[in-house]
Formats: structure tokens, sequence, C-alpha cells
């Protein structure tokens, strides 16, 4: 199977690289160039399925820094359509995107030693820093595990040219416990290891 893999940033780009993976293509952060970053390779190098990796921050209590977030489902937090529309939910799409079941299936599959939750993804084009930015999000979706800036771009184009897509996230950063994001987020590249998105190597792997 050849699949396409896009991250947002440069440090995402050679953390893969460290882990001895490469062909991954840098899409540069947001909504916008994630989406035209995934047009691009769809139409140019027609992928069997696309995979989106990088960073994320945690929302839900249970997941830590390093933990690794499988997303089964993307969706938007920072969209709204007007009356007769969900809060996220782009007119006549869907509120989530599901993950391609067999592509979830074999990264479920993977066998890690950082924790592996499997579950919703929200994007936005917002670094989440505070208690209320976070219950913002968690009160569209109360589910929601980590948020990042660009999944649910990528699977809007993947849902449109008919490609399967699955997205997962490595934690950077979390509240919980009281910590403060930014800073978690600069200690989590200064002490990453060479391995942490070893993931996706593996992931490509067992397809």
């Amino acid at each position: 199977m050849k699949a396409g893999l896009i991250v947002a940033m440069t440090s995402e780009l050679e953390a893969l690289r460290r882990a001895g993976i490469s062909g991954a293509v840098q899409s540069g952060i947001g909504k916008a160039a994630a989406a035209r970053t995934a047009t691009e390779m769809i139409l140019r190098d027609r992928p069997d399925c696309i995979i989106n990796s990088g960073c994320a921050g945690g929302l839900a209590p249970a997941v830590a820094v390093c933990d690794i977030v499988v997303g089964a489902q993307t969706a938007y937090h920072d969209v709204w359509c007007g009356e007769g529309n969900l809060r996220g939910q782009v007119q006549g799409l869907p509120q989530r995107f599901d993950a391609d079941p067999a592509l979830l299936r074999a990264a479920r599959s993977v066998r890690t030693d950082a924790p592996l939750h499997c579950g919703l993804i929200c994007s936005g084009d917002q670094f989440l820093t505070t208690a209320a930015e976070d219950a913002r999000v968690l009160d569209i979706y109360s589910d929601a595990l980590a948020c990042d800036m660009e999944s649910a771009a990528i699977a809007q184009v993947c849902r449109h040219y008919g490609v399967p897509f699955l997205s997962f996230r490595i934690i950077s950063d979390t509240r919980a416990g009281g910590h403060d994001r930014q800073t978690a987020y600069s200690d989590f590249w200064g002490h990453i290891s060479a391995d942490s998105f070893a993931f996706i190597r593996q992931l490509t792997e067992a397809l």
C-alpha cells in the first residue's frame, strides 16, 4: 500500500527522520495549509491512503505527554455555519469524520511502549493555552482526547476524493495537573527521544 505521509512542522519532519522515516511531506501549520497539501498529494501522487501525524495538545485527563492518540474520528472545533447545523459541522458534511476502518485496525494492532488511546481528535486554527479554551472545545465534544490544527481538514479533503485517511498524534502538552501548556510544549521538543515517532514506521509496516 502506498501511503502519503503529512506533517505540519519542520520539527515534526525532523523527528520522523530521526526515527528512520523518509518521504513525509511538510504542509505548514493550520487547516488551509493542510488541505492544500493533501489535495496536491492526492492529485499528484495518487496515494492509496493518507496518514497525518505530528504533535497535539491533550484534552482528556487520561492523556499524558508522549502518549499516542489515534484518531478514530476527527472534527473541527472552530466551525459554525448557523442555525440548523451542529457546532463544528461544515454545512452539508458530517460533524465528525471517521477514520478508515482498515487503517484504524492496523494502528490499533501496533505494539508500542507509549500508552495508546483511540478516539476523537479535534482541529482548529488555534493553540489552546487556557482552561477556558479547553472547556470551550470539550463543551462541543465531551469525548475529545486531543486537539491539533490540521487533522480534520485533511480528513475532509480525503472524504471528498475517496482516499482512506488516518491521523495519529503524539501528545506534546496538556493542562492536566495544572501544567502550563506553552512550557510543556517547549519542554517536549527539548526532551523528545529519537524513537518517539517510530509508531508511524510500525504502522506503515503493518499495512
